[in-house]
């Protein structure tokens, strides 16, 4: 009798679990506010570097482009302490409270400082079709005889900036969203945050730059 109750509660047991085993993060994945808050912090952080270089194609590499951008890194740590904050005072949207959190984290600032510096020499890469924007928002080689080892290098960095800013949207969306940041809720807002952040990109992108549609295809825009 005895082995059939222990039995009875090991089996009740290992059910208990299993039910527990799929229960499932449930994260909802703002996708219009989340672009708008890549897009707030791009014009904030991003776009002041690369606009100060408009004649971007007399630049033969990307240790030129640096110096002009380097003044400005000060200044892009100092930036989301009083705008984004300013952007909340009349009460705050989903978007503007999705910027204001990445603004606040050190990793985003670091990253977006190091992307605006070299951001005149990707630009001219996309220009002369030497790389491309992937579906997740990262760049890619398409034509090898355009990019020197020293550009590998900079691309190596751009997609860890880039898969740094991207992290840090699925990490924001959590935390906003109430739940615990464990692996399981990241994972499954990351896909959503990187195809987001590459929207966003192909709207940024000039006539003539290659971009990889979600399905895969390559296309100019």
């Amino acid at each position: 009798m005895k082995a059939k109750t222990i039995k009875w509660l090991l089996a009740a047991s290992c059910g208990l679990l299993a039910a527990c085993a799929i229960i499932t993060v449930n994260v909802y994945f703002p996708e219009k506010a989340a672009k708008e808050a890549y897009k707030s912090l791009d014009d904030m952080l991003l776009k002041n570097g690369g606009d100060k270089s408009p004649g971007g194609d007399k630049k033969s590499g990307p240790e030129q482009a640096t110096p002009e951008a380097k003044p400005q890194s000060m200044r892009f740590h100092e930036t989301p302490a009083f705008a984004f904050v300013a952007v909340a005072q009349a009460g705050e949207s989903e978007a503007d409270a999705l910027a204001i959190e990445m603004a606040s984290m050190p990793e985003v600032i670091k990253a977006y400082d190091e992307m605006s510096r070299r951001l005149p020499r990707i630009n001219q890469l996309f220009d002369n079709g030497a790389i491309g924007l992937t579906s997740q928002g990262l760049v890619t080689v398409r034509d090898k005889g355009k990019v020197t080892p020293q550009d590998e290098g900079l691309l190596s960095a751009e997609n860890q900036n880039r898969k740094t800013i991207i992290g840090s949207m699925a990490k924001a969306i959590v935390k906003l969203a109430g739940q615990k940041e464990t692996k399981a809720a990241l994972d499954q807002v990351m896909g959503k945050a990187a195809a987001t952040y590459a929207d966003t990109r192909r709207e940024a992108a000039k006539p003539g730059w290659w971009q990889q549609l979600q399905n895969g295809r390559w296309v100019q825009k």
